[in-house]
């Protein structure tokens, strides 16, 4: 088959591999339809996730059709059509059981490069590095799915492809990041970064009844797509102080929950000594720490953006007096999959709005320049076997 191979930092090149093959009885081999691009994988392409090794296969957010299935497989058969969650939890393990399928126990293959970087073994994750498993992931004709029963959910015929893969990661982490931060009704919700996973956060924090939600980035088109298609109040941070914009709009209080959606490539060129990282490599906190000092006292930092490892220069010290909650966490995708095909099945969720740009996996590589460096109003890269 062919795949999307990462050979070094800043270097992918499309590879024939042998076909994947049904390993325990719990897998099975999906045919890929459809595989988009996301923000977290410009960070492995770019060397700075720990544990990638030549020849990784990328990709994590795919639908495609099952073509085999193990001895063990109960829910899905030969034709299926199933949309995979990006992170891969065996469904039965304590933390499972307790809905946090991103600290799944049992599917990370090694746990030895996960101790190491993080002090614990979180879940394995599709076409990541090898703290995360290092399974191959979906830029490819077709996949293993570990755990199918409980990572792979069958679309419904109302839903197309272009909506339903959106299921599998970024629609999940969105509205995540509205249920860890408690948005309710009548609160002020602010978001940092307007790709793909920014953006159905502020659907889903207008969904669950937020009063206002103000979206921040410096990418006109971005702005004016996250605006047009959930309502949502914008701010371009390099034509306000956004600090004070968001006190302006709340009264001077601060919203009650502010999402992060940005991770490890938020920049600050213009930051002082006191912001920039004192160790090489250290990851630039940016977009939490200015989260932090704008949410209200008592209110709630939720981080979605990918990070690899430390940061310095946070404000721990506003976290502890302004009495704040702060939540991270990699998308607990099988707790929201099937609620969000229903909503997507009802035409309540229409993300495919963002899949601003389709090429086939033999141009992935332009489609990832053309994603990392926004050019053409891109947001998304549909990549096509």
């Amino acid at each position: 088959m062919r795949a999307l191979c990462w050979q070094g930092p800043d270097e992918i090149s499309v590879e024939r591999l042998p076909d994947p093959r049904i390993v325990n009885a719990q897998d099975a081999i999906v045919r890929v339809r459809q595989s988009m691009t996301c923000g977290s994988d410009l960070h492995l392409i770019g060397g700075r996730f720990p544990g990638m090794r030549a020849g990784d296969v990328l990709g994590h957010e795919f639908l495609g059709e099952v073509v085999e299935v193990g001895p063990e497989v109960r829910r899905h058969s030969v034709g299926d059509r199933v949309v995979v969650c990006s992170v891969i939890a065996c469904g039965r393990c304590w933390y499972c059981q307790q809905g946090l399928f991103s600290c799944c126990d049992n599917s990370n293959t090694d746990p030895g490069t996960a101790e190491l970087a993080w002090g614990a073994v979180p879940a394995g994750c599709f076409g990541s590095s090898h703290a995360l498993g290092g399974f191959a992931g979906s830029h490819a004709e077709y996949v293993r799915v570990p755990y199918a029963d409980h990572g792979a959910f069958r679309v419904p015929d109302e839903v197309t492809d272009e909506r339903a893969v959106f299921a599998s990661d970024s629609a999940p982490a969105g509205w995540m990041g509205a249920d860890l931060g408690g948005v309710r009704p009548g609160d002020v919700v602010a978001i940092w970064g307007c790709g793909a996973v920014g953006q159905l956060a502020a659907w889903a924090a207008v969904t669950l009844g937020a009063d206002r939600v103000i979206c921040v980035d410096r990418i006109d088109d971005r702005l004016a797509l996250v605006e047009r298609h959930t309502g949502a109040e914008t701010l371009n941070y390099e034509r306000v102080d956004v600090g004070a914009e968001l006190r302006e709009r709340t009264g001077g209080r601060g919203p009650d929950v502010c999402i992060e959606a940005v991770g490890i490539g938020a920049e600050d060129p213009a930051a002082g000594p006191l912001h920039r990282p004192a160790r090489p490599g250290a990851d630039q906190p940016i977009t939490v720490r200015e989260a932090v000092y704008a949410v209200r006292k008592g209110g709630s930092v939720v981080v979605l953006g990918a990070f690899a490892g430390f940061v310095d220069a946070f404000p721990l010290g506003a976290v502890l007096n302004k009495g704040l909650a702060v939540r991270g966490a990699r998308q607990h995708g099988q707790r929201y999959v099937p609620t969000l095909l229903d909503r997507m099945r009802r035409a309540q969720l229409r993300p495919e709005y963002l899949a601003t740009h389709r090429l086939s996996l033999d141009d992935a590589a332009r489609g990832y320049t053309l994603f990392r460096d926004r050019t053409d109003g891109c947001v998304r890269v549909v990549l096509t076997p």
